[in-house]
């Protein structure tokens, strides 16, 4: 399946949130939705669930119009939507049983779902009586237990300690290997880094930037080199004395050299004069931006 956001726009009020915005993703991929607070990623998410409509633009699976009645979808909000007071499987079950499972298969599908979260033995407790990081997933088994075809997951990972958050992992990687679709929107992002093949950021109600993460990266000029290893003073040294022509700027931090050329195409000139004097070193890697310095960048201003 491909789903295509098309030219979406939405105000509430006089308040402008999209502008227009238009993606796609497909199944057995992640897209990951950025950007700063405000910037409409749950007003996006929420038009493509059918939470409320857009002014403007369509949602498209396959080229033809949604049909949120035909594709089931599953949500874990960032804000927690269950009933804290009520016993975690029957409201489970109730759940799901408003997304069109019998009741046998309600009660099967949650019992599964809370043993592969290690939730079992909290089925007939009330949900207030779990910690935060279970109540989380007590909201991913209510996003799971429909077996959706397209998975939206907003900060999927709050609240979560390390050992919960790898078992998160591992469930929303093996879904996606399921041929899910997968909407991930997140500020942590080293979790996008490795769930998302795709990203787009907004700001200011636009699509600033998307596209493939790697593809994004690779499109930023590789002229910065990083250097590390034991004779970092010989050869800061040695950059001043005999390569400064081939250097923009550099500066120290701690065990790392950040070494800028004039041109990418001084690399090869650059690194060979290095080694043709036998420093000991222990890695030369170029510089890509990590996800983060990206963001920053084009959400610094607001538009």
């Amino acid at each position: 399946m491909r789903l295509t956001a098309r030219h979406l726009t939405k105000a509430f009020g006089e308040k402008q949130v999209l502008r227009g915005i238009s993606f796609e993703t497909e199944s057995g991929t992640a897209l990951g939705l950025l950007g700063r607070n405000g910037a409409g990623k749950t007003t996006a998410i929420r038009i493509v669930m059918g939470v409320f409509p857009s002014d403007g633009g369509e949602i498209l699976l396959d080229g033809r119009p949604l049909d949120r009645a035909a594709v089931r979808l599953g949500y874990l909000p960032e804000e927690r939507g269950l009933y804290i007071k009520k016993p975690i499987l029957d409201q489970l079950v109730y759940f799901a049983r408003l997304r069109g499972l019998t009741a046998a298969e309600s009660r099967r599908n949650a019992r599964y779902w809370l043993d592969r979260v290690d939730l079992a033995a909290f089925a007939h407790k009330r949900l207030d009586t779990l910690s935060k990081g279970n109540q989380q997933k007590i909201q991913l088994v209510a996003a799971l237990q429909c077996d959706p075809a397209i998975l939206i997951l907003d900060e999927p990972f709050s609240g979560l300690d390390p050992v919960n958050a790898r078992l998160l992992k591992n469930i929303v990687k093996e879904e996606i290997a399921r041929g899910k679709m997968v909407f991930f929107s997140s500020h942590q992002m080293n979790y996008i880094e490795e769930f998302c093949d795709q990203i787009a950021i907004l700001n200011g109600g636009h699509i600033v930037l998307s596209g493939g993460i790697r593809e994004i990266k690779r499109s930023y000029e590789r002229n910065r080199l990083l250097l590390s290893g034991p004779a970092l003073p010989a050869m800061r040294d040695y950059i001043r004395s005999a390569l400064s022509h081939l250097v923009k700027e550099m500066s120290e931090a701690e065990t790392q050299l950040s070494v800028t050329l004039t041109s990418a195409r001084h690399k090869r000139d650059f690194t060979a004069a290095l080694v043709g004097q036998d420093f000991d070193f222990d890695t030369i890697q170029v510089y890509e931006p990590s996800l983060s310095d990206i963001f920053v960048e084009y959400t610094e201003s607001a538009i």
